[in-house]
């Protein structure tokens, strides 16, 4: 059985909460809970703010695209089939939160279509909120999680690294699943603290439930159950330090069959159509490990080696100081306190691990183990500022910093109009409704063909016939493809079929320029474009109108540099014959 763990008379320090400390000074302890409650708090609203402010940003368009394809207009789909959501690339218990959201909206069918089909700015910013509400809660769960597994102060200096750091502030203004899925995530962090210091039933019942939720919400989210192995490992098997009663676990074996069978309830009562259509599950599982392995990687993505990319992209989504605080803490801890590290150490490990060998990657697909870096970076701040004055809030402070000052520039950034709006208005105003173009894949169709939409400029809509990657060979390619079917004599196609105008953007562009020998036609046909067509209008999203230079997937859509004055791509509006 494990040794108990020494009680400290400091209202921050390792004692459980809720434990009583013979001798403290009451009032001084009262004083600081009242402070730490203050303080998580101003956290949360600080959180909920920044994922609030810039809220809308692109609409009426959603130019990302996953937003855009995926849980939206899904969830608005079921009102004209079952709530088998008939796709399970990505699993459905945020796209079935949207379509209860919805229904509690509009009601019907034809109210839902009605109102999306006239304007779907309500829709994506019901549905960016509830994304904003989730990604807060989760800040405020982590601060739970971290007080039950070290103290207080941990627990309040990880949350106010997870409600400032870049990523999850950017990722929270999307309609996507990557912030939802950090809410059970948590609460499953929660559990398993709760089965590390205590071995109860409930506690292994709250990590397993919390944990199906967390995998129907997001596949990798179920890396947390890492967290709950290590947990049960640790747990005690005895009477508690202060000899309450409590219903405990006989075996760890007994905590981990109740949180399994939990976990797969939570997971089939958010996921039901994984065990009603399962052959359509498999092929879902099967599309999604494509996407991510499919031998050839993503044009434009030319890093070597995917474990070093997810190291990088900690530095700017989580911070400089925090990466190097969690990397510390991990070494640390394990050296420490093995047992602690056994429930946070490995699943970052094995999530970078197992996602930095396939081809294809991107640095919210490790969002995931977020909140367990959160919770090593504080930790090991504070132990190394245990002799200051006031360690937490200078660990918060030095945490806090970078992510605070990125975050708030990308709220502004989002603030202001995209890049693909003042493109749009500009040729509602210069180029002739019915005038055929060719507009690269920077924007969705929408964009080229809205009719009467009421946040447009006028009443009556524009619309441009637009080219359409059909048109090449007679079938319809893909986004991933289309700089792959570029070269110079489309140029001469274009000119042929009256397709006079072109419009160009830095995230096609710049794939083909940032890997020209995978695609050395695109590379010609954009300088042969260059050098046969008329600039008629360009727009950048940097300071002084600069021009976008080496292509990177991470800047290019979350406009993390500093250099970025309002969010989209470059783009170039030509005129070719």
């Amino acid at each position: 059985m494990r040794a108990a763990e020494p009680v400290s008379t400091d209202p921050g320090g390792v004692s459980p909460p809720g434990y009583s400390v013979p001798g403290a000074d009451t009032s001084t302890g009262h004083r600081w809970i009242r402070a730490e409650r203050w303080a998580l708090a101003a956290i949360l609203i600080g959180a909920l703010a920044l994922r609030l402010w810039g809220i809308r940003h692109g609409l009426p368009y959603a130019f990302n695209v996953d937003e855009g394809a995926h849980f939206v207009p899904r969830a608005i789909g079921m009102f004209g089939h079952s709530l088998n959501p008939q796709y399970f690339v990505n699993p459905p218990a945020f796209t079935y939160l949207l379509h209860f959201a919805f229904w509690v909206r509009w009601g019907t069918r034809e109210a839902v279509g009605g109102a999306f089909a006239a304007d779907p700015s309500t829709a994506f910013t019901l549905a960016r909120v509830l994304a904003a509400l989730l990604g807060a809660a989760a800040v405020g769960l982590l601060a739970w999680a971290g007080a039950r597994l070290f103290d207080r102060r941990v627990g309040l200096v990880a949350a106010a690294l997870l409600a400032v750091a870049f990523l999850p502030v950017h990722y929270s203004h999307l309609a996507v699943n990557d912030m939802p899925a950090l809410a059970p995530l948590c609460l499953s962090l929660v559990g398993a603290a709760g089965v590390y210091r205590d071995g109860r039933l409930r506690d292994y019942a709250l990590a397993g439930a919390a944990l199906g939720v967390a995998c129907a919400t997001k596949y990798t989210a179920g890396i947390v159950l890492l967290c709950l192995l290590g947990a049960a490992k640790s747990s005690p098997r005895g009477s508690d330090s202060v000899g309450s009663p409590r219903r405990e676990a006989r075996t760890p074996v007994h905590g981990l069959a109740l949180a399994g069978a939990l976990a797969v309830a939570g997971f089939v009562v958010a996921n039901p159509y994984a065990l009603f259509d399962l052959q359509l599950f498999r092929e879902g599982l099967e599309l999604q490990s494509q996407a991510s392995s499919d031998g050839g990687g993503k044009l434009g993505l030319t890093a070597g080696s995917g474990i070093v990319y997810y190291l990088g992209t900690l530095a700017w989504g989580l911070g400089v100081v925090p990466a190097v605080a969690a990397a510390g803490g991990a070494v640390w801890l394990a050296i420490r306190d093995r047992a602690r590290a056994l429930v946070l150490v490995p699943a970052p490990l094995l999530l970078i691990l197992f996602l930095g060998i396939q081809d294809r990657f991107f640095a919210r697909w490790i969002l995931p183990v977020y909140p367990l870096l959160c919770l090593l970076a504080a930790w090991a701040a504070i132990e190394a500022l245990r002799r200051t004055p006031a360690p937490a809030l200078i660990a918060g402070a030095l945490l806090c910093a970078q992510g605070l000052v990125f975050s708030i520039h990308n709220d502004l950034v989002l603030s202001r109009p995209d890049t693909r709006a003042l493109a749009r208005a500009w040729m509602v105003d210069n180029i002739p409704e019915a005038t055929k173009v060719v507009i690269e894949p920077i924007a969705p169709d929408a964009w080229a063909m809205d009719v009467g939409h009421p946040s447009r400029r006028t009443r009556t809509g524009h619309r441009w016939e637009k080219w359409r990657t059909s048109n090449f060979r007679g079938r319809r390619v893909k986004l991933e493809d289309y700089e792959r079917t570029l070269s110079p004599a489309m140029l001469d196609r274009y000119a042929r079929d009256g397709y006079c105008i072109v419009v160009t953007g830095s995230i096609q562009k710049g794939r083909a320029f940032a890997d020209p020998e995978a695609v050395p036609r695109a590379v010609a046909y954009y300088r042969a474009l260059g050098a046969r067509s008329e600039l008629l209008y360009r727009v950048s999203p940097l300071r002084g109108g600069r021009r976008v230079g080496e292509f990177s997937f991470d800047s290019s859509y979350n406009s993390y540099p500093l250099s970025y004055a309002r969010p989209g791509p470059e783009i170039e509006v030509r005129r070719l014959c």
